[in-house]
């Protein structure tokens, strides 16, 4: 193994953890806490949102009243979205003059960025004017993050609240998650990548002439703060197509480093602001805990494989051995400025939260670097997660593990002094089982039907990989892409978007059901057959949880695509 890749992760893992309790605290305060001196700085601004939206914050609801807000502000915002795409061509901030995007490709991309996917189907700089990528695609950067966050404080709720109706108020947490941790965040982060060379401004495109005397059209635009969002928001659309290995978008080392560390930023401090909400720190660190080795064994598999010989470079005619070919690893589709390990740590963080961004071209992974990437979204995007829905997510696996235990011991399951009932055990099933079905089904009509087939350039095992890479990045709500398949089109942008659409509100809604099941519950006195889910027992059946029954569902898929392709001679 690469020492420079171990010490890249050890510095990582060290600031990240060493943030996240602090952060923790103050989203608990800013979300649950009620008037605080660290978030008195908002409450004037808080307070004329909530007048002139008309919101009483202290007017808590049930989970279904919740719901029905959480989907009809996001239809609301899937409607505006789609409009300002189609109308771009004659409203300002438009220097390049783009015209209206095409309605499939305008549906597919609402879709994206309400449900916090941010799958791109198209080239940023050539499709969306400087107005649609704020108004449109910023703002929604934003909210559906918001989304995510306000959801999984209602769950958290569920499990800490004991005889009670209601979980929170969706809108006064979306106002808060917005204006305590969202934008002063995002503030922060844009000023340090403008320090970087980051490029911030409403330029007109600008013409230069290179070494060789040919044109080129350098791209302009607010990139900064819009990646700062993406990034944070764990949205991952890129303002460029080549996303954060486009020098205008993550020019430097250090911004790359900070760049991958705001992606794990907010969702490592929810697993502790949860500890905090339940009264008890450790078991928020025990969620953490299993989080973090899940993601260091992923870290350390695509690094071996990334700094392996490619395979491909031993073709008929070709004397050098790969190892000769690409001593170094493999270097195809990394930017040098990054190197191997870099690439490798950012492609694994990015599919490890909801995120997408990406500095590399995850299409030019080795077959095997390319494994726990694809599993690490197929796992249901828990090992951290996006922001909110990767630890709404791990929760869910959290019941399931003590719900397997409690079977095994011949007990009520309980977590958090919470019995675990049929009705519990029904919602925590259809979200274990909706993003599987969406992405298995989706796979297999796009690999049947003549639409799915037209799009797929590459033969045999990476083309089925690629069908299935997609799949799973739109249903979990990733957006990354490996880049061979030709997915804009009619077939796969109404695809995909309903598989966006499902994967995120199909699980929202069951998450909520459950916050208000366990919210109604009286908690039961911890006793001697209580099984603790706080130390290193708990956190080995909570990874069993997720590997037993995430990665067994695609075990099949699997094999007919990274893994044929890495036994291919």
């Amino acid at each position: 193994m690469d020492t420079k890749l171990l010490l890249l992760l050890a510095l990582y893992l060290a600031i990240l953890l060493a943030i996240a309790p602090f952060l923790g605290r103050y989203i608990r305060l800013a979300m649950d806490a009620g008037p605080s001196r660290w978030t008195a700085w908002g409450r004037p601004a808080e307070r004329v949102i909530y007048r002139l939206a008309g919101i009483d914050p202290a007017l808590e609801t049930g989970w279904k009243a919740y719901a029905v807000a959480a989907v009809a502000f996001n239809l609301v915002g899937l409607a505006a979205l789609y409009a300002l795409q189609r109308v771009q061509g004659w409203l300002p901030l438009n220097p390049a003059g783009l015209g209206a995007v095409a309605p499939d490709s305008a549906l597919n991309t609402a879709v994206s960025f309400v449900t916090n996917t941010n799958w791109q189907g198209y080239a940023g700089e050539t499709t969306m004017s400087y107005l649609t990528q704020m108004l449109g695609l910023g703002v929604q950067n934003f909210v559906s993050a918001a989304t995510g966050i306000a959801v999984l404080f209602a769950l958290m709720r569920g499990l800490a609240r004991h005889g009670a109706g209601t979980v929170g108020n969706f809108w006064a947490d979306l106002v808060r998650s917005t204006l305590y941790v969202l934008l002063p965040l995002s503030l922060l982060l844009a000023l340090f990548l403008v320090s970087q060379g980051v490029i911030q401004n409403f330029d007109a495109y600008q013409t230069v002439h290179t070494l060789e005397g040919a044109a080129q059209t350098l791209p302009m635009g607010p990139v900064a703060s819009q990646g700062a969002i993406k990034l944070l928001g764990t949205n991952g659309g890129g303002f460029f197509n080549a996303n954060s290995a486009h020098p205008f978008e993550n020019p430097t080392a250090a911004s790359n480093f900070l760049e991958m560390l705001a992606i794990f930023l907010i969702p490592a401090a929810l697993c502790m602001a949860f500890g905090e909400l339940v009264g008890s720190r450790a078991q928020g660190a025990a969620i953490l805990a299993a989080m973090t080795v899940l993601f260091v064994l992923s870290v350390l598999a695509t690094g071996y494989f990334e700094q392996q010989a490619n395979p491909m470079l031993a073709q008929p005619g070709i004397d050098a051995a790969p190892s000769a070919l690409s001593a170094g690893g493999n270097m195809e589709g990394k930017e040098s400025r990054f190197g191997i390990a870099a690439s490798a740590l950012f492609a694994v963080v990015t599919t490890a939260a909801s995120c997408g961004a990406v500095n590399a071209m995850h299409d030019s992974l080795t077959a095997m670097g390319g494994f726990p990437p694809l599993l690490l979204m197929q796992l249901g995007e828990v090992v951290f997660g996006g922001v909110g829905s990767g630890l709404y997510g791990m929760l869910v696996f959290a019941i399931t593990g003590v719900f397997i235990a409690g079977l095994m011991i011949g007990r009520t399951p309980e977590y958090l002094g919470k019995k675990i009932e049929s009705h519990d055990m029904k919602m925590v099933a259809i979200v274990l089982l909706a993003t599987p079905l969406l992405v298995l089904l989706g796979t297999a009509a796009a690999v049947s039907l003549p639409g799915g087939q037209a799009g797929i350039f590459n033969p045999g095992a990476h083309g089925f990989s690629e069908v299935l890479y997609a799949l799973s990045s739109a249903a979990n709500n990733n957006g990354s892409a490996f880049a061979g398949l030709s997915a804009n089109t009619p077939f796969y942008n109404v695809l995909l978007a309903l598989a966006m659409w499902c994967g995120r509100f199909g699980i929202i809604v069951p998450v909520l059901a459950l916050a208000g099941s366990l919210a109604a519950k009286r908690r039961i006195p911890a006793g001697p057959g209580t099984m603790p889910t706080t130390g290193p027992l708990f956190v080995v059946l909570l990874m069993g949880a997720v590997l037993m029954v995430g990665a067994l569902t695609y075990i099949p898929a699997l094999a007919l695509g990274p893994v044929a392709e890495h036994l291919q001679p």
